[in-house]
């Protein structure tokens, strides 16, 4: 069996040319080469295309190359947690091109795979599906997303034999192991580099014949940033906690359930393993527990899609980002709950776009809108101004259309009834002419 070579931060970074499209794993600061991408910061390398789900944190990793100037181009699901990263593509300094993050990851398969693209109705209907190709398969309108390789791929593994063999941590795997497959040059930052046979043939994600050469890096808590902890003490308004009950009662034992962030979020804190409720998060998890209450960061814990750390129920299982996409494209998640900026009459969704303002990135809200079998929304009622955020047509970008099945605010909820945007109940507090008084959109009651 071939030895894999073993190379330093510095000469890893030196096999990145100028005008290269170079891969990075990772998913949030979680599974980040961020040694790898510290070293290419630290060369005069220009005008690079960077690929990743999202562009981490200024100053940390690809942080650095942002700021350096460094990248001509971003293909990525998610930018809005790095300001630095928006304000370059805002000021037009550097390209950008935006991706929902189950196309993204299966374009980066199909390029790891040899297949040329793929049609899919993710962003069907939606400013991302501009300039692209389009048809109708099945009656459904579907978008051609081609397939992306990289020149050179930088991942991380957990664990790494001396023929290239890697074991990921946890939810390490996100996009790390399609990348492993999807460029001409595999350079893999380790953080345990071991003897062949010291891992379990079983145990193997990436085969040896993906990686072309080892580093030796140890992950630091200030490598993590914002993951590195997490605080066991938040404060939450009664509003906000009432919907995240009432966002409970929609849920059933035995249901898959993919929570987005913010409120959302709330529900997992109230859900016990005795409800019977199995929550998915799109970073590769299967079995997400409570925060933990020991203040533990991503060393410690795996982390959700807010790249949170988390605890892990019985029965939990661990995949890469392609598996999570395909339960969710191919409807084995059965709720979808996420926050929304506005919803219609119609039933579209937009919650991921304002325009103007430092929001830049989708990440996985377009796949689980349309993938979900049930679509619930919790949001406020009303903008901070006053304005209604039910309306007859939304005015903001949307995220996916005809997709919303509930909507619970702060002061009532709504089911889309025979296609019909019903009241169905009111929110502690809130009366019937508030809640007209306050909503745009013309509705049913069903009280």
């Amino acid at each position: 069996m071939r030895t894999v070579p073993q190379i330093t931060v510095q000469q890893a970074a030196e096999k990145v040319k100028d005008g290269d499209i170079v891969l990075q794993g990772g998913f949030g600061m979680t599974g980040n080469p961020v040694h790898l991408m510290n070293a290419l910061a630290d060369t005069p390398t220009m005008n690079l295309t960077y690929v990743g789900n999202n562009v981490g944190e200024p100053g940390l990793g690809i942080g650095r190359l942002v700021r350096n100037g460094q990248l001509k181009k971003i293909i990525g699901s998610y930018l809005t947690s790095n300001p630095e990263a928006v304000q370059a593509v805002q000021a037009g300094r550097v390209e950008v091109e935006l991706l929902p993050q189950g196309s993204l990851v299966e374009a980066l398969r199909a390029g790891g795979a040899g297949i040329g693209g793929f049609f899919t109705p993710t962003s069907a209907g939606t400013e991302l599906a501009k300039g692209r190709e389009t048809r109708y398969i099945d009656g459904v309108e579907q978008v051609f997303i081609p397939r992306i390789r990289g020149n050179v791929a930088f991942i991380r593994a957990w664990k790494g034999d001396t023929a290239g063999n890697l074991q990921y941590r946890m939810t390490e795997q996100n996009f790390n192991r399609v990348m492993a497959t999807a460029a001409d040059l595999v350079i893999a930052e380790v953080e345990h580099i071991v003897p062949i046979g010291e891992i379990l043939p079983e145990a193997i994600h990436t085969p040896g014949t993906y990686v072309d050469y080892l580093v030796q890096a140890t992950l630091t808590l200030e490598d993590l940033g914002s993951s590195a902890n997490v605080s066991s003490s938040k404060i939450v308004s009664q509003k906000r906690l009432n919907m995240a009950k009432r966002a409970l009662k929609e849920l059933k034992k035995g249901d898959v359930v993919n929570l987005g962030v913010g409120i959302p979020t709330l529900v997992s804190d109230l859900i016990s393993e005795e409800d019977g409720i199995i929550l998915h998060t799109e970073n590769g998890m299967l079995g997400v527990g409570p925060t933990p209450l020991d203040g533990g960061g991503a060393l410690d814990y795996p982390v959700n899609a807010s790249k949170a750390p988390v605890t892990a129920l019985k029965g939990t299982s661990y995949f890469d980002s392609a598996e999570s996409f395909a339960m969710i494209r191919g409807k084995h998640v059965d709720v979808a709950i996420m926050g929304g900026l506005q919803v219609d009459e119609a039933a579209n969704l937009a919650n991921w776009s304002v325009p103007g303002l430092p929001l830049l990135g989708v990440g996985g809200a377009m796949d689980l809108a349309l993938g979900a079998n049930k679509l619930i929304i919790t949001m406020m009622h009303t903008e901070k101004n006053g304005d209604p955020k039910i309306l007859p047509v939304c005015s903001l970008p949307l995220t996916a259309p005809k997709s919303v099945d509930v909507i619970i605010t702060d002061k009532a909820v709504f089911e889309f009834i025979e296609g019909k945007l019903t009241l169905t109940e009111l929110m502690p507090g809130a009366s019937l002419a508030e809640v007209r008084d306050v909503t745009a959109a013309h509705f049913v009651e069903r009280l």
